[in-house]
């Protein structure tokens, strides 16, 4: 695959900051910010006390006990704030530095990070390419310059869901998200605001919705629209790229729907319902008779 790139003009940076950086956010994030070395990056989020998603993130170390959050851009000011409220006597200084840093995504066999960028590869698949901050004034080569969309369609074909867009923030358990997939929990790690929830998901099997790919024979319909199973909805249609698509489904419901060829549909447009190939969640099985 040649090398391609992009800026994604919907992220944002928040930067974390000081001595006491590295624990303060250990003690907070769904990740182990213990094991984010210079170069690294990890895939977390911040959640409610009840274990839903406020925030996902991909926590890069930029080296001096400085942590830079690449966020949704509209959500950096309101985690900023939020940050704050838990600093308490940390010594840590806590900034939306969106309008100074861009966020790139780079991703083929040839994918480089120029000099002076913050870069790693993305946390939460390989195949995702480089993720990388840069500072506004950069210049960057016209080589391999590509659209977000390209890049968008790059992270459907994958399988890899998008806060906001795939799932509602403080609507989702990280389970929904599939970020217990993709490297964004730390099931070893010690507590974490929302932790027993998410840990009782876990270690009970009780995760009923997931991301999944989804493709059709006609362009899929705006996301958000209702997924059917005949006429009982059983999910919400996310990201797509012409025919191929993510969807939140109850796989439960979606794999009976399956199993008896009962109509999959979004807005009329029958769907077929596959999972990502890094998943290590299946299909459940039809209920003992």
């Amino acid at each position: 695959m040649p090398l391609s790139w992009t800026e994604l003009p919907e992220r944002g940076v928040v930067e974390v900051k000081g001595p006491d950086a590295r624990h303060f956010l250990h003690n907070l994030l769904t990740t182990d910010v213990t094991r984010i070395a210079p170069g690294t990056a990890g895939y977390g989020g911040l959640l409610t006390p009840q274990g839903k998603i406020l925030f996902d993130f991909i926590v890069h170390d930029a080296g001096g006990d400085c942590f830079l959050l690449d966020v949704a851009r509209d959500r950096a000011a309101e985690l900023t704030k939020r940050l704050g409220f838990y600093k308490l006597r940390a010594a840590v200084t806590i900034a939306d530095r969106s309008d100074a840093l861009r966020v790139i995504a780079a991703w083929g066999n040839t994918a480089i990070a120029p000099a002076g960028a913050v870069a790693a590869i993305d946390p939460r698949l390989p195949e995702l390419g480089l993720r990388l901050i840069v500072a506004a004034a950069d210049a960057l080569p016209d080589e391999g310059r590509a659209s977000p969309a390209a890049y968008a369609a790059h992270r459907i074909a994958l399988g890899v869901p998008d806060g906001g867009t795939d799932f509602a923030f403080g609507d989702a358990f990280p389970h929904d998200a599939d970020m217990d997939q993709l490297g964004g929990v730390d099931f070893t790690k010690g507590c974490y605001t929302g932790q027993e929830i998410v840990a009782r998901m876990e270690h009970r099997g009780t995760a009923r919705r997931r991301i999944v790919r989804v493709s059709a024979d006609a362009p899929l319909p705006p996301a958000g629209t209702p997924v059917m199973a005949g006429e009982v909805e059983i999910g919400t249609l996310g990201s797509a790229d012409g025919v191929a698509g993510l969807a939140m489904l109850r796989i439960d419901r979606a794999a009976d729907a399956m199993r008896v060829g009962q109509p999959i549909t979004a807005a009329g447009v029958r769907l077929t319902p596959a999972l990502p190939a890094w998943a290590r969640f299946t299909w459940p099985d039809a209920p003992a008779s």
